[in-house]
C-alpha cells in the first residue's frame, strides 16, 4: 500500500531524512517512536504529499507519486490524524466537521450525517453532534478529530500523536477502537506502552 524507496529530505541544512525506506501494507500495525525532531512526522506528511523529498521514490496503493495531482487521489483513501486537532476542525460544530469528509466524497446530505452519527456513535460521543467545535476540551476535540478520518472510511490509518493530551480512560477508548478495527495503521507516538498494546511492528527514528 505503501512504499518509500531511498528518500532524502532536508531541512534547512540538515537531513531529517537520508536514504529511507519504509513499506506498509495489508495487516501492518506499525509504531513509529523516536525523538522530536527525527522526521516522523516529516515521513508521513511525505506519505501524505504535503512534504515533497529531495530524491527517492513514493509509491501508494501501487503508483509513483511526484506531483501534487498524484496525491489528491490517494487523501480520501489513507484517514491521516494531524498532531494538533485545530488543524483538522473548522466547521461550527461537530456534526457538520465529521459530515464533512463523507460529503467530498459524493455522499448524499442524509448519507454523510448517518456515517457522522454512527462514527461518533463509536467513538462514544453520542450526544456532541449539536456541540461548537471550538469549545471542546483538547481531548474532546481529539477524538472529534478522529472521527472526521474515520466517516471518510479510509484503506490505512495514519494517527500521529493521538493520545495527546488524552485522559487514560480515553486513551483506553482509543487503544479499544483501534484493537477492533480491520484497517492497517502507522502510528505516531512518544507512548511506548500505548504503542505497545497497539502495533505489531515498532520502528524507531533517531535524530540524526
Amino acid at each position: 500500500m505503501i512504499h518509500l524507496k531511498n528518500i532524502r529530505f532536508r531541512y534547512n541544512s540538515r537531513y531529517l531524512l537520508d536514504g529511507l525506506d519504509f513499506r506498509a501494507g495489508n495487516g501492518d500495525r506499525i509504531g513509529l517512536l523516536g525523538p522530536n525532531g527525527s522526521g516522523k512526522t516529516t515521513l508521513c506528511h511525505i506519505i501524505m504529499g504535503l512534504l515533497f523529498p529531495e530524491s527517492g521514490e513514493v509509491e501508494i496503493f501501487g503508483k509513483s507519486r511526484k506531483t501534487e495531482s498524484d496525491f489528491t487521489e490517494i487523501r480520501s483513501r489513507i484517514g491521516f490524524l494531524f498532531q494538533d486537532a485545530d488543524d483538522q476542525l473548522f466547521c461550527p460544530s461537530v456534526l457538520e466537521d465529521v459530515a464533512f469528509g463523507p460529503l467530498n466524497q459524493g455522499k448524499s446530505p442524509e448519507k454523510a450525517k448517518l456515517i457522522a452519527t454512527s462514527t461518533l456513535a463509536a467513538l462514544k460521543l453520542d450526544g456532541f453532534e449539536s456541540r461548537i467545535t471550538y469549545r471542546l476540551s483538547g481531548g474532546e476535540k481529539r477524538l472529534v478529530a478522529l472521527a472526521t478520518v474515520l466517516a471518510m472510511e479510509p484503506e490505512i490509518l495514519i494517527l500521529d500523536e493521538p493520545t495527546s493530551g488524552l485522559d487514560e480512560d480515553t486513551t483506553e477508548r482509543i487503544v479499544e477502537l483501534l484493537d477492533k478495527s480491520h484497517l492497517p495503521y502507522i502510528v505516531i507516538s512518544h507512548d511506548l506502552e500505548f504503542v505497545s498494546k497497539t502495533t505489531n511492528k515498532i520502528f524507531r527514528m533517531k535524530n540524526r
